[in-house]
């Protein structure tokens, strides 16, 4: 029980230390200053022994019956200034304006004003509009009317500087100050601006005068435009008549053009299809028709060509074959003839020696002579052949001089077969000379050979193939 009576007297103690710090803590608002006196407090920018402390947007603890509590407004204050005054000109006007003040912000202008305003805050403003007043009037007494119209500015600074002192004084700062109106109950300023209202009036009648000239100038103008519009309209109607009558026409055509135009372009697609038909049918021919025949003859034509090029081909391996075997033994009997012919003149050349006589030397040279004809006939005949095949073969050749036209039977056989035939009816002296030296004896070797007419056929005319047999066999 004990303890029970201990605490309720601890909680009974804290809420009395509780109301007690409610009732001793004072905070300032935003707006206030707390003026607090009873004790002697020393605050920055104040003298000592104030005998007051002054607190601005925190709290402070107070104690009851020993220190005293009060509040000083810092919100805004107005007065409404309409003071009679007299210029320097001896005229009589009327000011009227606003002034808007407050309290200072710092210490010095809160101690200011707390000691001249704390119990009489509402009359401020009276204090404030007396003081304006009478600067008002010393200053508007050094003005004159045209300063004051013209110049405002420079009678709201005067006003501002000239109260400026006594404000500061008083604690209180000036936010603002306007002059709204300037009274003139003698007609002063109507009659000061009546030049100026009648210049402007007269600049104003000009003005409307120009302005109305201006205006008639632009009506006319107007009106010109508004004919010259309707001109064009007209115009431009009529153009626009002309063109729907044109359309108009155009559109009573159109269905017979659209009739001849349709018909006309049937008349093309059905001519251009007949053209592609014909092509088609003209293609259809060449891939049924012509194509096939063109390919046809192209491979006869291949066949008898390569037929045509084979025979002449063995015709000319033939003809080469002939002339390589003809040449070669030309070429034997030549060689044989010579080889004798110099053995037989070096024995009559050793006889002659021998003998050492002209005439012996030439009868044993003739006697070697025959004896060398009579023993080797088929040389000498062979060798006095092969130095004249040319002309053998141009005599053979000759038989064709008087053909125009010649038709073979069997292609390049029978061309072949004809050529040997005439280089056989060429050659034929062959046999004619073997028969004049088989009837030679050795006496004869001086003799003339005997014209023997050759077979050749043609216009019958006789071509004489001479054989001679000369000292040099």
């Amino acid at each position: 029980m004990g303890i029970g009576i201990v605490a309720g007297a601890v909680v009974g103690s804290l809420v009395v230390l509780i109301v007690l710090f409610k009732m001793m803590w004072r905070v300032a608002e935003p707006n206030e200053a707390l003026i607090i006196s009873g004790s002697n407090h020393k605050n920055e920018g104040l003298g000592d022994g104030m005998g007051f402390r002054i607190v601005t947007g925190r709290g402070t603890l107070v104690v009851p019956g020993v220190q005293a509590v009060r509040k000083l407004s810092l919100d805004l204050n107005e007065t409404q200034l309409s003071v009679e005054c007299v210029t320097h000109q001896g005229i009589p006007l009327k000011v009227r304006g606003v002034v808007i003040f407050k309290v200072g912000d710092d210490f010095v202008s809160i101690a200011n004003a707390a000691r001249r305003f704390l119990d009489q805050q509402k009359l401020m403003s009276e204090r404030v509009h007396i003081v304006f007043a009478g600067h008002l009037r010393a200053i508007v007494g050094g003005l004159t009317v045209e300063d004051m119209i013209r110049d405002r500015e420079k009678l709201t600074g005067q006003a501002r500087s000239a109260c400026g002192t006594e404000m500061e004084k008083l604690g209180l700062i000036v936010d603002s100050l306007q002059i709204h109106e300037i009274e003139d109950p003698t007609g002063y300023i109507k009659n000061l601006a009546a030049p100026h209202a009648a210049a402007v009036q007269r600049d104003a009648r000009i003005a409307q005068a120009e302005a109305n000239r201006r205006a008639t100038e632009a009506e006319q103008q107007a009106a010109a435009r508004m004919s010259e519009a309707t001109r064009d309209s007209e115009i431009l109607q009529a153009g626009y008549q002309a063109e729907r009558d044109q359309a108009s026409a155009r559109a009573r055509q159109a269905g017979p053009l659209a009739d001849a135009a349709s018909r006309q372009e049937v008349v093309v697609q059905e001519t251009r299809v007949a053209e592609l038909e014909g092509l088609r049918k003209e293609q259809q021919l060449q891939a049924e028709v012509r194509k096939p025949a063109d390919a046809m003859a192209y491979e006869t034509r291949t066949l008898a060509e390569a037929e045509r090029d084979a025979r002449i081909s063995a015709a000319q391996a033939k003809a080469r074959e002939t002339e390589l075997a003809s040449a070669a033994t030309a070429t034997a009997t030549r060689v044989t003839g010579e080889a004798e012919a110099a053995a037989a003149h070096a024995k009559g050349l050793a006889v002659a020696e021998a003998t050492r006589a002209k005439g012996l030397a030439e009868a044993e040279a003739i006697k070697a002579r025959a004896a060398a004809l009579a023993e080797n006939q088929e040389a000498v005949v062979a060798q006095q052949l092969a130095e004249r095949w040319p002309e053998i073969v141009e005599a053979g050749a000759s038989a064709f001089g008087n053909v125009d036209q010649m038709v073979l039977l069997n292609g390049a056989d029978g061309m072949a077969e004809m050529f040997a035939k005439a280089l056989t009816m060429g050659g034929t002296g062959l046999g004619v000379a073997r028969q004049l030296l088989a009837t030679m004896g050795p006496s004869g070797a001086d003799r003339p050979a005997a014209a023997v007419p050759p077979a050749r056929a043609g216009d019958g005319e006789v071509t004489t193939v001479e054989i001679t047999v000369g000292d040099d066999a």
